[in-house]
């Protein structure tokens, strides 16, 4: 039998699913219907003796998953910081997976290590990055913060005369970790998994626009001189997208030769738009930088970007020599900047969504989705029951949905918010989550997906309206 005629016939099967469902997100529900059980039934059995054929497996697969998925793929989704699947970028996807190389090398696989640094390059120009940092592509921004914060603590350390690649830490200086107290959970993990435990944070006071005050950075890096330190900024929290002032903060951190790192997972992208770039102002001082490609660029998971000015530093904390390993002499090895050996080329989606966008494309996606999320923000924020706490700067905003009962408490305020979050969630027409900012529980709205449009910002208005109407009726 040939080639052909082994694989078409499953992956024919596969292009119809893949489109019934993409197809579906438009108007079906975005929530998931599913129970527990129900799927434990249809996916979590007693694995049989013999196989089944391919196009059987898929049938059943896409049969079992029913129910189980989210329409985070889709433009109503708009609880975390979640992007859809470009064209380009989802056929990428496929065709990494068909060619299935081990993109650690060069030598494993020359095309995907060359996509690499056209990615690495243009993506540079895009963020308004240095051109002589160096970049890894990483499962997402966890990992990008894991290998930026790697090449931190090597640098930093290594200013003390300790090289922590061969010493360890047992007995290494103690490194310091100044940031915003805004700063996203998942710089306490690298901080965890970099062995330097989440104690050694300390978290600086933020003004009323949530960004982290120089006097109280100041103040903290005084506390610290001489020792090894770490500065964490913000270019976009999750909550309502605020920017550190970067071009006032960073030269203040560098004085006291702090190494500063930006969280820009999805704010970084702001630079790619003239309207919104004032916001990263300066923020090309630092010395690392991470963001994601499956939020603001649309590729599908996992993609993540590091970006590192100290070469030398990223290089020394990731790289490593073996005799049966074949190392490029003049290309781009990825092994020697990244924290997996064996990788999927998770360029070639990004390539992909880069050249289907151009940089116009990009703009316009960041403008339209900023546009949308004001929409949706200020459009609830007027509903009566409902109440605007933050109004987008991007994409990010909060509104909040205060008990109208006499003597209402706080308490009171949390409690409607959350049950009109639920209500809105088990409608299916839109997905919204929920957060605590500033002591108060908020209906977050975050819009980074390519196909959010204006008639989706409608319904997800109009669906609000709805839950809003029934809880003060009392139905469920």
């Amino acid at each position: 039998m040939s080639t052909r005629a082994v694989f078409q016939p499953v992956l024919e099967t596969t292009l119809q699913h893949a489109l019934t469902y993409l197809e579906g997100l438009e108007q079906g529900p975005v929530s998931a219907s599913a129970t527990l059980e129900d799927l434990r039934e249809r996916l979590s059995f007693t694995l049989a003796e013999d196989g089944l054929a391919p196009r059987t497996v898929i049938d059943e697969l896409v049969a079992g998953v029913q129910g189980g998925l989210l329409g985070s793929a889709g433009g109503r989704f708009f609880a975390w910081v979640i992007g859809g699947s470009l064209p380009a970028a989802l056929a990428a996807d496929w065709l990494t997976s068909t060619w299935d190389q081990n993109a650690a090398l060069y030598s494993c696989s020359p095309a995907e290590a060359v996509i690499e640094e056209a990615c690495g390059r243009w993506m540079k120009e895009l963020l308004g990055l240095p051109e002589s940092a160096s970049f890894a592509l990483t499962t997402g921004c966890q990992m990008a913060h894991f290998t930026c914060l790697a090449a931190a603590r090597n640098a930093v350390l290594a200013r003390r005369g300790w090289d922590v690649e061969k010493q360890g830490l047992l007995g290494a200086p103690r490194i310091h970790v100044l940031c915003n107290s805004q700063v996203h959970g998942s710089m306490e993990r690298t901080l965890r998994f970099l062995g330097l435990g989440s104690e050694c944070v300390q978290n600086l006071a933020v003004d009323a626009a949530g960004c982290l005050e120089p006097e109280a950075l100041a103040a903290a890096l005084k506390d610290v001189a001489g020792e090894p330190a770490l500065v964490l900024l913000c270019a976009g929290d999750i909550n309502i997208g605020a920017f550190d002032r970067f071009e006032e903060i960073i030269p203040l951190a560098h004085a006291q030769g702090a190494w500063v790192h930006v969280d820009g997972a999805f704010g970084l992208w702001v630079n790619a738009s003239p309207k919104y770039r004032h916001l990263l102002k300066g923020v090309e001082q630092a010395d690392s930088w991470a963001t994601d490609g499956h939020k603001w660029l649309n590729v599908p998971y996992d993609c993540g970007y590091a970006f590192v000015a100290d070469t030398r530093a990223h290089r020394a904390s990731m790289s490593l020599r073996a005799s049966y390993l074949v190392h490029a002499q003049e290309a781009r090895d990825p092994f020697d900047w990244n924290v997996e050996w064996s990788r999927r080329g998770r360029g070639v989606a990004t390539y992909a969504a880069l050249r289907e966008l151009g940089r116009n494309g990009i703009r316009e996606l960041v403008e339209r989705c900023c546009r949308h999320a004001r929409g949706l923000v200020t459009g609830i924020g007027a509903l009566a029951g409902a109440q605007m706490m933050w109004e987008p700067q991007i994409n990010q905003g909060l509104v909040r949905f205060p008990d109208p009962s006499p003597g209402a408490t706080e308490a009171d305020h949390d409690a409607r918010t959350d049950r009109v979050i639920a209500g809105i969630v088990q409608s299916g027409r839109a997905f919204v989550g929920g957060t605590t900012w500033r002591r108060r529980r908020c209906m977050r709205i975050s819009v980074c997906n390519w196909q959010t449009s204006e008639a989706d910002v409608a319904a997800t208005i109009s669906a609000v309206k709805g839950v809003l109407g029934n809880i003060s009726e009392g139905r469920p």
